[in-house]
């Protein structure tokens, strides 16, 4: 395992290596603390089944987190880009979020292409472009991008080809990839969550107690969602438009390619699989006058063959839609998700599954640019139907207020 961590450290310390190698380097961070009020039901980084990032004994100050994010314009085609992120919920946690070589030649014309080597985030969010990728509009992102922070990531090859034109802009793009076989673990034995908890690499991510002990795995509370498990290439394929005028439109399919009968021991205990995740995904934001308006939904399966002739598949949908005031100090934010998961055993519905909504409301200030305060209501309701099998109620309603600080460099 460390030896296989290396490139990667070695790509991250180049990174922060700074002026010595750079014609241009830039760093930027952010520390976060917080006032929570948080739900009553056990969140799921405690080992519980609340949909929030905080859950029972979580109320009062907290620390955010932080991030730092280097880049060295090594020549003019060259950069180097690597975010490192810190954080204390469930437990402590230095981790590497990106770290990636891209190459892309100085171009006069109307096309332009370009590389990227190294772990990287596809590009599914025109919701989280903040620093360390983090939302500017909330303090908690959507369902959607929540679950890209926790269990999607690319270790491999991007290449991107550009058309611009004077009024709008397309861009083709496609990625060659491992190290993410474990992803769609948690839409399947959580559901959905709305959580501001980014994974890095060698982070280890927390299943619900009650999964574990019903399955008869109580000694594997986590595992780690960037592993390598069964030596196949996944692939996305993406397509974008951007116009000055009239905003963004995009559009995106990812399949990891896993073999959903392949398994691997980690931490010598229990077996982790190879999930064969696949979805779709689209994407739209356009201003009108001062207001942003930002939508987005996802479509797709995840699945395990964990014995011969058996299959199971978690079909996972989610929605939203989020509109921000972008002009000003003072910047309000409101967003409406929906989610929702299915079970299928061999092909054939089990009528198990979740469905919920979930409500956004955020005021943002910048007295300075340094500085940032938010204030957020997150309220999240629906129904998880198989939690009648684990003695748990079935319906969830959490509600978890936050008023935060986060110092910018």
């Amino acid at each position: 395992m460390l030896k296989r961590r290396l490139p990667w450290a070695g790509l991250v310390a180049l990174a922060l290596a700074g002026p010595v190698l750079a014609q241009d380097a830039s760093l930027h961070a952010y520390i976060d603390a917080r006032l929570v009020s948080a739900p009553d039901q056990p969140s799921w980084t405690q080992g519980g089944v609340g949909k929030a990032r905080y859950g029972r004994g979580d109320n009062g100050l907290q620390f955010g987190g932080g991030a730092v994010v280097g880049t060295i314009q090594a020549t003019p085609s060259l950069l180097l880009y690597a975010d490192i992120q810190y954080q204390t919920t469930d437990r402590s946690t230095l981790s590497v979020v990106e770290a990636y070589l891209r190459y892309r030649p100085v171009s006069t014309g109307a096309w332009r292409g370009s590389l990227k080597l190294g772990v990287f985030l596809p590009p599914v969010s025109l919701e989280n472009d903040a620093i360390g990728w983090t939302s500017p509009w909330t303090i908690t992102p959507s369902a959607i991008n929540s679950w890209a922070g926790e269990e999607l990531r690319a270790k491999g090859l991007q290449g991107e080809l550009e058309w611009r034109g004077e009024r709008q802009t397309l861009a083709f793009g496609g990625s060659l990839f491992k190290g993410n076989d474990p992803t769609g673990t948690l839409l399947d034995v959580r559901g959905w969550s709305l959580s501001d908890l980014t994974s890095g690499l060698g982070s280890k991510l927390r299943e619900p107690d009650s999964y574990l002990q019903a399955f008869g795995d109580p000694d594997r509370p986590r595992y780690d969602p960037f592993q390598e498990i069964d030596g196949r290439w996944g692939w996305y394929a993406n397509l974008a438009w951007r116009s000055p005028e009239h905003g963004q439109l995009t559009l995106m399919r990812y399949d990891n390619r896993g073999d959903p009968a392949a398994h691997t021991t980690y931490d010598g205990s229990a077996d982790v699989f190879a999930w064969r995740t696949y979805f779709w995904s689209a994407g739209a934001r356009t201003d009108t006058g001062p207001v942003t308006w930002i939508a987005q939904a996802m479509d797709g399966t995840t699945e395990i063959d964990p014995f011969t002739g058996l299959r199971l598949e978690t079909r996972f949908r989610s929605a939203f839609l989020l509109a921000g005031w972008n002009r000003g100090a003072w910047r309000p934010a409101l967003r409406f998700d929906h989610f929702s998961t299915g079970e299928y055993r061999n092909g054939a519905s089990e009528h198990q599954g979740e469905s919920g909504n979930a409500i956004t409301a955020a005021l943002n200030w910048r007295p300075r640019p340094w500085l940032r305060l938010t204030g957020e209501v997150l309220h999240i309701e629906g129904t998880r139907s198989v939690l009648q099998a684990f003695g748990l109620p079935t319906r969830f309603n959490d509600t978890q207020l936050q008023l935060n600080a986060r110092l910018i460099y």
